[in-house]
């Protein structure tokens, strides 16, 4: 799987669409790297939801995907692939 990693880690790094996560959860198992995990949302992210994605939140228990540790990423696009609600992207970092 990390054969199709075409980036060194932290040029790239996963966008999760709040609105659109749904913590099914098929992106943490498919990132070689350890990227993503399922966590509880913030207050703060809570605050940046639509109405739908607040309701949308409740109904699947509070939780969504999270880049935990987003410096290893190497834009393989596997998370972006398996997930269903197609809540993620791909974003390039500026350089450092």
């Amino acid at each position: 799987m990390a054969a199709a990693c075409r980036q060194p880690p932290g040029a790239f790094m996963p966008v999760i669409d709040r609105n659109r996560c749904e913590a099914k959860g098929p992106c943490v198992p498919a990132c070689p790297f350890d990227v993503l995990a399922i966590l509880p949302v913030s207050a703060a992210d809570k605050r940046g939801l639509s109405i739908a994605g607040r309701v949308k939140l409740f109904v699947h228990g509070g939780a969504q995907a999270y880049a935990v540790n987003a410096d290893a990423c190497q834009a393989c696009g596997l998370c972006v692939a398996v997930c269903p609600e197609k809540a993620i992207t791909l974003a390039r970092q500026p350089p450092v």
